[in-house]
């Protein structure tokens, strides 16, 4: 934090971290204390599923290049001279600096793979097997090593050797087709959502390699694909079309295979609306006072409603006009009706039953202070409370590296140190 009663805390104060919770760095949990991982990835994928296995209890040590991972200059924003996309999947992590590129840097990660139960990397095959750092090299010094490679096409096939990003991936996929209005252009997701999902599948992935190896003694060769881990969640469409023929179309989220499953105008606001169940729809009707509505043959079912849609919209929307959004939330929290608002991300970081959740919060790490997302995910009752705020570059080097750095070439190795 800065000094009390400078410009800086002055300024940090007017900025939205400042009105949330703050966390003091806990335990983080620990179903998989333990496990150590080297974590040789760079942006958002990778970082991204390290981290994930860090919220679980997992060490991980973070290796970075020289001018540090890429995310690192992905600003502004900045907080505290951090990238804030870099804060967002880096915490808990402990960052080493190593020049992959010299003999003493490779040097340096074989010694400490030779304590670490997983190695994860997200280099297309080509440049692993340049720098060594592909699956068979680790398991020359590791045999029960699992090997975690998130790529843009995986490790086989034609593709197997471009570069990605989340965009490219997203354009693959199919999804950037079936996003936005009827007669708009296709639209990218609006977060990077192939390597979201792809940093779930590898963490995933790893923790039940990790619990084979419990079983097995094995290690295993883990390979995500952000192209395949972006089009998989497009299963349900992808599944529809191939057992009709029925291509998908963009159109604004309002053809849905649910008959009324969209968003609506109110007076004031927006809101968004699913009524998946005939019983659900009789309730819908219940509740606006219109309860023969329902009963109207036409609409006895999903599929004849579909048939339909157009009328019934229209007809919902007429209604929906007459009050504002959250006197008609009330009324459909009241009937156990689907339905909320369309928020702005300042009015998702403001819900307060969010908050209480454990889901926004600023972690306190000292003297820092760093806005975060949570885990999403409690066990036992309790949210994760992470161990420690996204590491400054090299923060940790002296920690597991020779001395002088590994940067120089110079390392003086010792085979005993690492744990």
């Amino acid at each position: 934090m800065s000094p009390k009663g400078s410009h800086q805390e002055e300024h940090d104060l007017e900025l939205p971290y400042a009105g949330l919770p703050q966390v003091n760095a806990g335990g983080a949990f620990s179903l998989i204390s333990g496990i150590r991982v080297l974590d040789l990835t760079t942006s958002v994928a990778g970082p991204y599923a390290t981290m994930l296995l860090s919220d679980f209890g997992a060490e991980i040590i973070k290796i970075e290049r020289p001018e540090g991972d890429d995310a690192r200059h992905w600003g502004p924003p900045f907080l505290n001279d951090q990238a804030l996309w870099f804060s967002a999947v880096n915490r808990n992590k402990k960052s080493v600096v190593v020049d992959l590129t010299t003999p003493a840097g490779k040097a340096e990660i074989n010694r400490l793979l030779a304590t670490a139960d997983v190695v994860v990397t997200n280099q297309p095959l080509n440049v692993q097997r340049k720098l060594g750092l592909d699956y068979e090299s680790m398991k020359a010094i590791r045999e029960d090593v699992v090997f975690t490679s998130i790529s843009g096409f995986g490790l086989s096939g034609a593709r197997g050797d471009l570069t990605c990003y989340d965009l490219i991936a997203e354009g693959y996929s199919g999804i950037m087709d079936v996003t936005g209005a009827a007669d708009s252009a296709p639209q990218k997701i609006g977060a990077p959502a192939a390597d979201m999902l792809a940093g779930q599948d590898a963490a995933m992935a790893t923790m039940a390699a990790l619990f084979d190896r419990q079983r097995s003694g094995r290690g295993r060769l883990v390979d995500v694909s952000l192209v395949e881990s972006m089009t998989r969640f497009l299963s349900c469409r992808i599944s529809s079309y191939m057992g009709s023929g029925e291509v998908p179309t963009r159109s604004g989220g309002t053809d849905s295979v649910i008959a009324i499953y969209q968003a609506f105008d109110t007076a004031d606001h927006p809101l968004t609306l699913g009524l998946g169940s005939d019983a659900i729809w009789q309730r819908f009707w219940k509740a606006l006072g219109e309860a023969g509505y329902a009963d109207n043959p036409d609409f006895k079912t999903n599929a004849s409603r579909r048939n339909y849609r157009k009328v019934i919209v229209d007809h919902i929307q007429s209604i929906l006009v007459t009050r504002g959004r959250d006197q008609w939330l009330k009324l459909f929290a009241q009937a156990r009706i689907p339905a909320g608002p369309i928020y702005r991300v300042d009015e998702v970081v403001a819900d307060k039953a969010l908050q209480d959740r454990g889901l926004f919060f600023s972690l306190v790490t000292g003297e820092r202070v760093v806005p975060q997302v949570g885990l999403g995910i409690h066990i036992d009752g309790q949210p994760c409370i992470p161990r420690s705020a996204p590491p400054n570059l090299g923060e940790h080097s002296s920690e597991f590296l020779g001395q002088p750095s590994a940067m120089t070439g110079e390392a003086d190795v010792d085979p005993g140190t690492g744990d």
